[in-house]
């Protein structure tokens, strides 16, 4: 393990309360496709943002093209951004698989979490209420007279159905997998894992970013205010269940404790 990973690792560590545990070539692999994942999910946001800026930028007038066509390239960026933090979600699993197969020894019996353990239902519900919010409002903007608009809001539609889906899927692979652990430290480390992982999966970034479409439409009104309003409510609402819900490590030590 080179010396830069054992410090990162050793950092991590500590941040999470585990200073009795030794940075280990293990969780090396394990956190760093995590970190690459993270940065490359990071990326892909900002991409799809660009080029849902870009296309309502550059939309030609309605007589100009067909009714169906200005909808090809929005969803086809929905499709695009959902496909990739699939497979982002898919190779760490992979990694995560990798990882285990070379350990000469495995903890007897995996952890066997759910989701109220792991994401915590105070996340869960938040979740929830972020994508019904956005879906009320996407169907609120349908009866507006603007092409613009009504193409914006089937596209927050059906990225929202996609979203939701890619949600429930990646969470049941992080709640299914099984332990990838050699001692006690390295499974209370497999299991903030996955609560880290459970709570970026639940995490709405996208489901903020969809409504932004809203205000690239040809005309102004309140789906402007309430697009605006929307992203301002759950990046605040997202701040204090950060600070007001249980830390990573203290959740992943209840986990365990329930098991």
């Amino acid at each position: 393990m080179r010396e830069a990973d054992h410090a990162e690792v050793g950092r991590w560590l500590a941040r999470h309360g585990l200073t009795d545990a030794e940075p280990t070539p293990l969780l090396a692999a394990r956190l760093a496709a995590r970190w690459r994942a993270n940065v490359v999910g990071s990326v892909l946001l900002a991409l799809f943002m660009m080029g849902a800026a870009l296309t309502h930028a550059l939309r030609l007038p309605a007589d100009v093209t067909s009714s169906w066509q200005p909808l090809l390239v929005p969803a086809a960026l929905v499709v695009g951004l959902l496909t990739g933090q699939w497979l982002l979600g898919r190779w760490v699993r992979r990694a995560d698989r990798r990882a285990g197969a070379r350990l000469s020894r495995r903890v007897a019996h995996p952890a066997q979490l759910g989701w109220a353990a792991v994401v915590g239902r105070p996340y869960a519900v938040f979740t929830v209420v972020s994508f019904a919010g956005a879906a009320l409002l996407a169907v609120s903007v349908l009866p507006v007279p603007d092409p613009g608009l009504r193409d914006g809001a089937i596209v927050v539609l059906i990225g929202l159905a996609g979203a939701g889906v890619g949600t429930v899927v990646q969470l049941r692979q992080v709640l299914a997998s099984p332990a990838v652990a050699e001692d006690e430290a390295s499974l209370t480390a497999d299991v903030i894992m996955r609560v880290e992982d459970a709570r970026a999966l639940v995490t709405p970034s996208l489901v903020w970013m969809l409504p932004v479409i809203f205000l690239y439409g040809g005309s102004l009104g309140w789906w402007n205010a309430a697009s605006l309003a929307f992203v301002v409510a759950g990046a605040t609402a997202f701040c204090l269940l950060q600070v007001r819900s249980a830390a990573v490590v203290t959740a992943a030590r209840r986990a365990l404790a329930t098991r």
